[in-house]
């Protein structure tokens, strides 16, 4: 077997093998586009594309495809082969700077948002110097941004470069306040721990709402589920172990820093961890992260669920966002170092994203909002769906006695204390984690826990990126027109912390307590995706994006849009989904069980005594009471989709989701999975909770 230093990044197109196989000038000038966001010179792209060409074709390439993040959630592919015919019959392997560059693809059948025409079906793909190229499935992937014919964003990575570049530029503001002069770039980086289920394949296929819908539609709690928390953490099984061992590798091989694997609370559920990298790297490692997850976990028989809430009444899954500032000398700028409160910088920095999360919660609820999510958030697995941030007590205590005037007692580290001499003695941090929090720091960075975790880490990135730059922007306005620098400085960090520390609980956020107290504070409660849409395009959050370049009004409005419609049309699925379970598998299915209690009860009452068929009759009465009930359900879930179907607007259609359908479809629920518990097992159309849970 091949050593991880061998394997790692094998695949990838990365600065040791642009340094081996790139001329010393054409090298130096991609870096210098990497590392300082210069502008490339395009006379170089064919030295690139024909080193790229021979590297990929070393490694078994014979195709290569622009990847792209369009506003499915999913990335997108065309494959083109590096053949060129010859005019004697014979073929030569090219790749042009052009192609390199730009790719041309069909727009009109990705989310637009309206940004196009129907018939306007002109798409460009342009390459992304900034990402590295990699190999996968004998494809040269090039990671391109996508744009329509006029030029507006059609996906997830174009907005977190714009977003990127926005916060370089009012960070590096910053530090030249503070008399740093050296530091050329500052990068927002991220680790996205990914929670996902594992379950056995071919009990996978026998579940239709799985394969429509990602999660499951019915299914009664089994008798043991997460009760004893034995799962978390535990031993992890053969197969996972199997999978997850090929998983590691094939990621290694595409440069991904996967680092931690460990099995989760809810039984079948998992985490991987990857060390945290720069956001636009971190963003595309995520998305083929879960590909990988995927495609691995059916070579091994088993199907990888991303959804996140595949089993009612067990904990679902999350992405969490782990966000950080780092300059392109190495220094953290939220490591509070050895005495926080003596760390001006570190606190102004602190303060700005204190700012930043208090005045634009609800666009950063918009950021995670999905149908899916709408079943995690609030759960007492997840944070719930008001935005608040944790700081732990220190920080607390910190800000605290800065706003006061009142001197701060340094607290020093303790040895933790076991009770067993013989164990080796280490510092207890001075403050824990708050694992309830929406949005909370975890020693030198900010753990955003709301996620989901079947969605693209993007469009969370872009905000956190913008409204913090926007922060950035207005201190550093300030501080530059002060004439007294530390004074300012000291009144600006006072004055962040009186308005908006409203933001800051560092309690239980699972509380009733805290729902309330939240009100007080003004906090919103956007308790669906249906409720938090709209804010995406209010006025001040149109104005924070649009100042910065990093949407358009036109982008925001199309991606409000898309937002809405998707929400529409995965309800919708799910509906359609659960009409067929109900009348092909569930119905028929209790109504031969049914059948046989009745001939069953028929023949003891001939042949022995009245008393001894009441058995059969009340279970037969019973569930033939519930499957009219059933029936008489998906009646009304029909009728509702008609009625869904002839409302004129993308809103009005959502809210009645919300407020009608989804409604309904739980009623529904609650009556086939009581009925799931007094079917015979022979009788039961698909594998139920226990069968997905504890089979692999």
């Amino acid at each position: 077997m091949s050593s991880i230093n061998d394997i790692f990044g094998s695949l990838v197109f990365n600065d040791r093998v642009m340094r081996e196989r790139l001329p010393k000038d054409t090298y130096k000038a991609l870096k210098k586009t990497r590392e300082n966001g210069k502008s490339l010179d395009k006379s170089i792209a064919n030295v690139v594309a024909s080193a790229m060409k021979d590297w990929a074709v070393e490694k078994g390439a014979t195709h290569f495809t622009h990847w792209f993040q369009p506003m499915t959630g999913y990335t997108a592919e065309k494959h083109d082969s590096f053949i060129s015919p010859l005019g004697d019959g014979s073929v030569i392997l090219e790749f042009s700077g052009k192609e390199l560059v730009k790719g041309e693809s069909d727009a009109s059948s990705f989310p637009s948002g309206g940004l196009r025409a129907t018939f306007e079906a002109r798409g460009y793909t342009a390459w992304d110097p900034t990402a590295y190229a990699f190999i996968k499935d004998r494809t040269l992937c090039i990671p391109t941004v996508f744009c329509s014919y006029s030029g507006d964003a059609l996906d997830k990575k174009t907005p977190l470069l714009r977003s990127n570049e926005v916060l370089n530029r009012q960070a590096l503001r910053i530090l030249r306040l503070f008399g740093d002069t050296t530091t050329t770039r500052v990068t927002a980086t991220v680790g996205a721990e990914q929670e996902y289920f594992i379950v056995d394949k071919e009990l996978y296929d026998k579940r239709r709402d799985l394969i429509f819908c990602g999660r499951t539609l019915f299914g009664a709690k089994p008798p043991k589920s997460q009760d004893m928390e034995a799962h978390y953490y535990g031993a992890i099984k053969p197969r996972i172990s199997a999978f997850m061992k090929e998983l590691d590798e094939e990621l290694w091989k595409l440069g991904i820093l996967a680092k931690t694997e460990h099995n989760e609370v809810a039984p079948s559920q998992h985490e991987l961890a990857p060390i945290y990298t720069s956001t636009n790297l971190a963003t595309d490692h995520n998305q083929l992260m879960m590909e990988m997850m995927r495609t691995v976990a059916r070579r091994h028989g088993l199907e990888c669920l991303l959804h996140e809430k595949p089993f009612a009444g067990v904990n679902g899954s999350g992405k969490h966002n782990n966000w950080a500032l780092s300059t392109n000398e190495g220094v953290n700028l939220l490591e509070p170092g050895d005495s926080p409160i003596e760390n001006a910088q570190f606190m102004l920095f602190l303060v700005a994203v204190i700012k930043a999360v208090d005045e634009y919660q609800d666009i950063l609820r918009v950021s995670v909002s999905s149908p899916g999510n709408d079943h995690r958030l609030g759960a007492n697995e997840a944070p719930p769906a008001i935005i608040s941030m944790s700081l732990g007590d220190e920080l607390a205590e910190i800000l605290e006695s800065i706003e006061s005037g009142k001197a701060y007692a340094q607290k020093e580290k303790e040895d933790m204390r076991i009770g067993v001499h013989v164990l080796p003695r280490f510092a207890r941090d001075t403050t824990d984690r708050n694992r309830t929090s929406p949005f909370a720091f975890t020693g030198n960075k900010f753990e955003f826990r709301s996620v989901g975790s079947s969605a693209s880490i993007s469009t969370p990135n872009v905000v956190l990126n913008t409204i913090v730059a926007k922060e950035l922007s207005e201190f550093a306005d300030i501080l530059e027109a002060a004439d007294d620098f530390t004074h300012a400085l000291n009144e600006l960090i006072i004055k962040t912390i009186k308005e908006h520390k409203r933001i800051i609980f560092n309690g239980n956020n699972y509380s009733q307590e805290w729902v309330k107290e939240a009100e007080s504070r003004g906090l919103l409660n956007l308790k669906t995706s249906v409720d938090a849409f709209p804010y995406f395009i209010k006025k001040k959050n149109i104005d924070l994006f649009t100042s910065f370049g990093v949407y358009t009004e036109a982008e925001m409005h199309s991606r409000y849009e898309i937002y809405i419609e998707n929400y529409v049309k995965t309800i919708n699925i799910e509906a359609l989904a659960m009409l067929d379970m109900i009348n092909k598998q569930i119905v028929p299915a209790v109504s031969s069980y049914i059948n046989e209690l009745c001939s069953t009860a028929s023949a003891k009452c001939e042949i022995l005594s009245y008393e001894s068929c009441l058995l059969e009759k009340e279970l037969a009465g019973e569930l033939s009471e519930k499957n009219v009930a059933l029936h008489k359900k998906s009646c009304d879930i029909s009728s509702q989709l008609t009625t869904l179907n002839k409302l004129d607007d993308m809103m009005s259609k959502a809210k009645y989701i919300r407020d009608t359908l989804v409604p309904t479809m739980e009623e529904a629920r609650k009556i086939a999975d009581s009925m799931e518990s007094r079917v015979s097992e022979k009788y039961w159309p698909f594998p139920t909770y226990s069968d997905l849970l504890f089979s692999v």
